[in-house]
């Protein structure tokens, strides 16, 4: 029987440390991609910009990219479940840029 009862401490010490680590990893991600996916759309308003078109394009790039950016603090910062859905809003919302195009 391998219950908590039955535990060695020292498996209870390595449980911990791989969710250390598994928490660790994704704060990573998170802000990781959050800032890859601000810099993107920065890059991508800049872009759009500079070309003739509606001026909704390059501002959605660049309000999606401020949420991506937002996700990025967030997920540093332990939000990771947070920082999912707004870097999903700031895509869609880069996205919905797109289609003004």
């Amino acid at each position: 029987m391998n219950g908590p009862a039955n535990s060695e401490p020292s498996d209870i010490q390595e449980e911990y440390d791989g969710q250390l680590l598994d928490a660790r990893r994704a704060r990573w991600t998170a802000s990781g991609t959050g800032a890859l996916l601000a810099l993107a759309g920065l890059a991508a308003a800049a872009l759009r910009a500079a070309g003739s078109g509606p001026a909704l394009v390059p501002t959605a790039y660049a309000c999606g990219a401020a949420v991506c950016a937002l996700a990025a603090v967030l997920g540093s910062r332990g939000r990771t479940r947070r920082a999912l859905w707004l870097l999903i809003i700031g895509v869609m919302v880069m996205a919905l840029g797109d289609q003004f195009d």
